[in-house]
Formats: structure tokens, C-alpha cells, sequence
């Protein structure tokens, strides 16, 4: 049970967030913990929507945003995120076992994807402070500037589920992945 109260239908949510949960279960089917949970603030919420909106229109490919939340899920402990991208990454990017394993060490089987991954975990690990080296790198496996600056936009992105859903014990709704053992 998470920390605070996860309203439990959309009826359950506050009236100005419902409009947005609606969207949700038209666009899902269903509407995950994580929307209901952040829900109790209509700012939030709206910021969240909005901003996976955005992303989800720009450069980077549906399977190289899944790759990155996969890696900054096991970066950041937040078993919630990695049982729901390992679900989204499967279900929708078409990511194999294998891939999805590499993703949560750090990495990705592909080399240009590998790049990007990379990139987002030494953010993580960095807290944003990456060396010029981290950005000459990128570079060279050929992402432009729009797609290095939407991966930095991912990481934050990704940060803020993360946190919410550690910091409130967000209850997973997702088949089940823990963090790997260190």
C-alpha cells in the first residue's frame, strides 16, 4: 500500500485530474498506480502528461526511450518503473529478454542505442555533471544535438517517476521485476 492514498477509480481522483486519467485509460485500457497515485496533484500530474506527451513526438525511437527508463529504473531502484518499461518495453518497443538485461546493466546490445543508454546512466550516476568526453561520445555514435538534449529530457523525466514511486511506495500493478542484486 503506498504511502499515501492511491485513488481507486478515476471517480476516486481529484475532479480536475480526472479529464487526464480519462485520456489515460482511453489511450492504455487502463490506468497504471503511478497516474492515480500523482493524480492527488493535478499540477503533477498535468506535468507528467504532458511532458511523456511531448517526448513521445520527438527524435528518439520508442525502443531507445523504453532502453533508457530501464536503465535509470535499475539505476535508481525503483522496481515499479522497471516491472512497468520491462512490461512496455516487451509489449510495445519489442524488446527481448536479452536487450532488456543489457538495458538494465547500463547498456544496450545495439551499438547507437548503447550510446544513448550509456549516456542517461552516467547522468544519473553524475547527477547531470558529465565530463566533455561523456558529450564527444555521444556525438560520435551520431546523435545530434535535439536527441542528446531530449535523452538529458528522458533522464528527468524518468528521475521524477522514479522518485515518486520509491519515495510513496508506489504498489506495482505490473508483473513484478526487482532491482538486480548488487
Amino acid at each position: 500500500m503506498s504511502r499515501i492514498p492511491t485513488p481507486a477509480t478515476i471517480d476516486d481522483a481529484p475532479e480536475a485530474s480526472r479529464p487526464i486519467l480519462e485520456a489515460i485509460q482511453k489511450q492504455m485500457g487502463s490506468v497504471p498506480n503511478v497516474f492515480r497515485l500523482v493524480s492527488n496533484s493535478t499540477a503533477a500530474l498535468t506535468g507528467l502528461t504532458s511532458m511523456q506527451g511531448a517526448l513521445s513526438k520527438g527524435k528518439l525511437p520508442l525502443a531507445t526511450r523504453e532502453r533508457i527508463a530501464l536503465s535509470m529504473a535499475e539505476a535508481n531502484g525503483c522496481n515499479y518503473c522497471l516491472s512497468a518499461h520491462t512490461f512496455t518495453g516487451t509489449k510495445f518497443a519489442k524488446l527481448d529478454e536479452s536487450e532488456i538485461a543489457s538495458n538494465r546493466r547500463g547498456t544496450s546490445n545495439d551499438p547507437k542505442a548503447a550510446a544513448a543508454v550509456e549516456f542517461a546512466r552516467a547522468l544519473t550516476v553524475a547527477r547531470g555533471s558529465v565530463a566533455p568526453a561523456e558529450i564527444t561520445k555521444i556525438r560520435d555514435a551520431g546523435y545530434s544535438d535535439a536527441e542528446i538534449v531530449e535523452i538529458i529530457a528522458h533522464v528527468a523525466l524518468n528521475t521524477f517517476t522514479n522518485y515518486v514511486n520509491e519515495a510513496l511506495d508506489t504498489e506495482v500493478d505490473f508483473p513484478r521485476i526487482d532491482q538486480l542484486v548488487a
